[in-house]
């Protein structure tokens, strides 16, 4: 029995070595997301059967709900996908819309929302799906700080995600990030979208930062989701729209207009 656990605790600590060497010890496949620039930072795409955290500030909830839902999307190769929320997240931000991941290009009928009552049944639902190779991926969205979020549950959900393949995307609103072992760390907030014709949306457009690429530098791009293409990609450059003078105005400065009462 002795030698039996050793061999666990030996094995245990080697993955945990292979996590955290720098450099090439781990090479995970990729997908590209498409936008040229984070693609070649990223060596090729989003790292799968990884872990990946996204932050927000809460008023940008909304953005890194969307920017989630592209890297899940690009992530989950027409996959089942599992997305756990806490309670709390959606008395803050309120129900994920079906419809309005649908316009995301993201299909609902692959989606499994599970809600969960406190932050350690979120965190060992996520686990207990990211070891399920059967999925694409695992969306794990909490609200706010939590100190379950250490490093010991970081290393978790990393072991579950190499083991099965299963990309993990943490989604993180109003906490700020602490250490951990996610493959990369992004900063999301919303962009201004292009103009759109007649009463269609803008598409949607996010400040995407990637602060933290264990295999490479990091940067900071303006990042288009194509919902039809469902990828990401520069954004077109656009004209700024001038407003027109009013016809039954004269172009004639207020101090002007003074200056010729006045005389």
């Amino acid at each position: 029995m002795t030698g039996a656990r050793t061999s666990t605790l030996a094995t245990l600590r080697g993955s945990i070595e292979r996590i955290e060497t720098p450099g090439d010890a781990y090479m995970p496949g990729r997908v590209a997301l498409g936008h040229v620039d984070a693609d070649a930072t990223l060596q090729g795409g989003l790292a799968l059967g990884a872990v990946h955290e996204v932050f927000a500030e809460g008023r940008q909830s909304a953005a890194a709900t969307g920017f989630i839902a592209g890297l899940a999307g690009r992530a989950i190769a027409r996959r089942p996908l599992v997305w756990v929320r806490q309670d709390f997240t959606e008395i803050e931000s309120g129900a994920l819309s079906m419809s309005g991941l649908a316009e995301l290009g993201l299909d609902p009928r692959l989606l499994v929302v599970v809600r969960a009552a406190d932050v350690d049944t979120a965190l060992r639902t996520a686990a207990d799906a990211l070891a399920c190779d059967a999925l694409g991926g695992v969306v794990l969205e909490v609200w706010g700080e939590a100190r379950q979020f250490d490093l010991v549950a970081s290393r978790k959900l990393t072991l579950a995600a190499q083991a099965s393949g299963v990309t993990g995307l943490l989604l993180r609103v109003a906490a700020q990030p602490s250490p951990s072992t996610a493959e990369t760390r992004w900063i999301v907030r919303a962009a201004h979208s292009p103009p759109a014709t007649g009463t269609a949306w803008g598409a949607p457009v996010f400040d995407a930062q990637l602060v933290r690429n264990r295999h490479g530098p990091v940067g900071r791009w303006i990042m288009e989701w194509k919902c039809d293409e469902c990828l990401f990609e520069k954004p077109a450059a656009y004209p700024q729209p001038v407003a027109a003078a009013p016809a039954h105005r004269s172009h004639q400065t207020p101090d002007r207009v003074r200056e010729r009462r006045a005389g």
